[in-house]
């Protein structure tokens, strides 16, 4: 596929407003025209007014970039890379904000939510990182379920990798530089890496409100790909030095179990059957 000139657009974000911190989203990208607009204009049209989207397309082909073009305050490449971690590093390389978080391209966030995010930062400058609730959705954008509760630590994310919330969560700019960004050599869990690296021996404060929505559907790489995330669990864990414990192999072993079509399915049904809300223990 042949890359498309690198476009920056001439929005540049809105710089530092008095008494602000300004917020950095980056959305990687790849053909992912469907639902990129609606991402976009969950950005847009939050309530704070020092927000900075920075848009990393791979060189989609599918209308993406048209899309991109429509919204100049946007700042955004299309070219060719090495997949979602080489873009999302270009994008946090690109970040400028205080306050920075990723978002994907099929995920959005809820309404009015970055200032309560502002607002929490300045308040608390002791936090470095902050997480919230999470909706899951369908293809549609039809509800299925929702993970609350305050329990994302550390030692949670070490034992339970689906603990991760990552549209959902937000971190100083600092953690950045202190991490490096992500880890281009995974390819599905580099978040969970991502928020150990930069979790240990750090509070993960909760704002208890839903904060995104992530799509679930059958071509969503996580899902779609699960026996390779369960290897990239396996070696983020040898990675960072973390022993494999009876309770680490039973998930890892269940994991990789639920990869099998029937398993999965009924696994699914169970989970959205629940109720209309998993408050995590």
């Amino acid at each position: 596929m042949a890359a498309l000139p690198c476009a920056v657009t001439g929005h540049t974000g809105t710089g530092n407003v008095t008494g602000l911190m300004k917020i950095s989203i980056v959305t990687p990208s790849f053909n992912q025209g469907m639902f990129i607009e609606q991402t976009i204009q969950s950005v847009r049209d939050q309530n704070h007014g020092a927000v900075e989207h920075i848009v990393v397309d791979g060189g989609s082909t599918d209308g993406t970039v048209e899309v991109l073009r429509r919204y100049p305050h946007l700042r955004w490449l299309s070219e060719k890379d090495k997949g979602q971690s080489d873009a999302l590093n270009k994008g946090f390389r690109m970040a400028t904000g205080d306050i920075v978080a990723w978002l994907n391209s099929d995920d959005w966030y809820e309404p009015n939510v970055l200032g309560d995010i502002d607002r929490y930062f300045s308040a608390h400058p002791e936090c470095m990182i902050l997480y919230g609730d999470i909706t899951f959705v369908d293809k549609q954008g039809n509800r299925l379920y929702s993970i609350a509760g305050g329990t994302v630590s550390y030692d949670r994310l070490v034992a339970c990798p689906d603990s991760v919330r990552q549209p959902s969560t937000f971190w100083r700019r600092s953690l950045l530089d202190e991490s490096g960004g992500v880890d281009p050599g995974l390819h599905i869990v580099m978040d969970f890496d991502f928020f150990l690296r930069i979790g240990r021996g750090r509070q993960f404060h909760y704002l208890p409100r839903n904060l995104s929505y992530y799509r679930c559907y059958d071509e969503n790489k996580s899902l779609s790909l699960g026996r390779l995330q369960v290897k990239e669990i396996y070696r983020v864990y040898r990675k960072n030095s973390i022993r494999l414990t009876p309770r680490i192999l039973r998930w890892l072993g269940t994991k990789y179990l639920l990869t099998y079509g029937p398993v999965k399915r009924l696994h699914r049904a169970i989970r959205e059957g629940r109720g209309q809300e998993m408050v995590i223990p």
